[in-house]
């Protein structure tokens, strides 16, 4: 069954029109507003299941300006605990993304509910940079258990129209999280309060000097 969702997933990632509209039957207009932005700025998704390679996801989305593996869990439950298998893909999916410079996904389909099911999470890896170091300070890691675990709980996972939203918004278009993250790395540094103090006493000076000028044309009409 996991295997029908990992289609519809593959589906909208790839901007097809059939599968935007499958998943946003049930959604508000915003959400289905968000989520038809990748039939502008499609990903090319492989699937990689079955390939044999630990780590790969059972997909990997890729585009001129990011590339990152899926791994699909689809559940009834809230919440889902990696233990034995689950937890070797876990590990193998940490391992894979910091020898690659990767940022993997969790994409968790719940089932039964309606609106947006999808929720998206991000394993915790080192070494990212550039539109991927900027992408993991928006989309949530998975969180920790008591023990310090990650574990899969739907509910705090980021919805995958705002995951879309965020990532297809077109260009010059409205201004998402990644492209404010943007503009302000190449925005100018704002003055220091040294230099403040400094421009202040400078218009002191010039406001004193102003001041001057005005008055001794007074006292030289006086004598």
């Amino acid at each position: 069954m996991t295997g029908a969702y990992e289609r519809e997933l593959r589906e909208v990632l790839s901007g097809t029109e059939k599968g935007v509209h499958a998943v946003t039957k049930s959604c508000t207009p915003e959400e289905k507003a968000r989520t038809r932005r990748v039939l502008e700025r499609p990903f090319l998704v492989v699937r990689a299941a079955g390939s044999g390679m630990e780590g790969s996801g059972d997909l990997v989305a890729l585009r001129g300006d990011c590339c990152f593996p899926i791994e699909v869990k689809t559940t009834r439950a809230e919440k889902l605990y990696f233990s034995g298998r689950t937890k070797d893909q876990l590990n193998a999916m940490i391992r894979e993304g910091e020898r690659s410079g990767l940022m993997p996904l969790y994409a968790h389909r719940r089932k039964g509910v309606r609106g947006d099911s999808w929720r998206l999470f991000r394993v915790e890896t080192e070494g990212l940079t550039g539109t991927l170091a900027r992408m993991a300070k928006m989309i949530p890691p998975l969180p920790l258990n008591r023990n310090g675990s990650p574990f899969i709980d739907w509910e705090q996972g980021m919805p995958l129209n705002q995951f879309l939203g965020m990532m297809c918004s077109p260009l010059g278009g409205e201004e998402t999280p990644l492209h404010a993250l943007k503009e302000r790395a190449h925005r100018p540094q704002s003055t220091t309060m040294a230099e403040n103090r400094q421009q202040s006493a400078t218009d002191i000076l010039a406001e004193l000097e102003r001041r001057r000028s005005a008055v001794l044309p007074l006292f030289k009409g006086k004598e």
